[in-house]
């Protein structure tokens, strides 16, 4: 059965699961990750959402706020034994539902080309495709 548990970013089993997520995107992003690495800091974090098994970590996500109405989400990851079990889905909706509690209308993300379940996931649920955006 998974739990979810509300916490920040200084929860001891967030960071783990993000060690393991910032793993995964340099094999995936390979000579771009120090580019994107830049966008993924954790600091300060104040709305994370945590998904247990068994009382074991096996999930994440977390908002922050984008400008007045929007949350960003950030960090989503779901550990690779435990993907297609609708995790993800159940971490987003948690996210949306405690955006909503902090008066916030809407969420974004934003997500790499390299990452095809993440698309999927969000494709799936909510997201309006928008071109990348890149400073120049």
């Amino acid at each position: 059965m998974t739990t979810l548990k509300r916490s920040n970013s200084k929860n001891l089993d967030f960071i783990a699961l993000v060690k393991l997520l910032d793993a995964d995107l340099k094999l995936r992003d390979g000579d771009d990750h120090g580019f994107y690495a830049q966008y993924n800091g954790i600091e300060n974090l104040s709305f994370v959402v945590l998904a247990y098994s068994n009382n074991a970590p096996i999930g994440c996500g977390a908002i922050k706020a984008y400008n007045d109405n929007t949350m960003e989400i950030k960090r989503m990851y779901v550990a690779s034994q435990e993907r297609g079990k609708g995790i993800a889905s159940k971490i987003l909706k948690e996210l949306e539902i405690w955006a909503a509690e902090q008066n916030y209308s809407s969420c974004i993300l934003e997500t790499g080309l390299r990452q095809p379940e993440a698309i999927a996931l969000y494709k799936k649920k909510w997201l309006r495709y928008y071109s990348q955006l890149r400073t120049i």
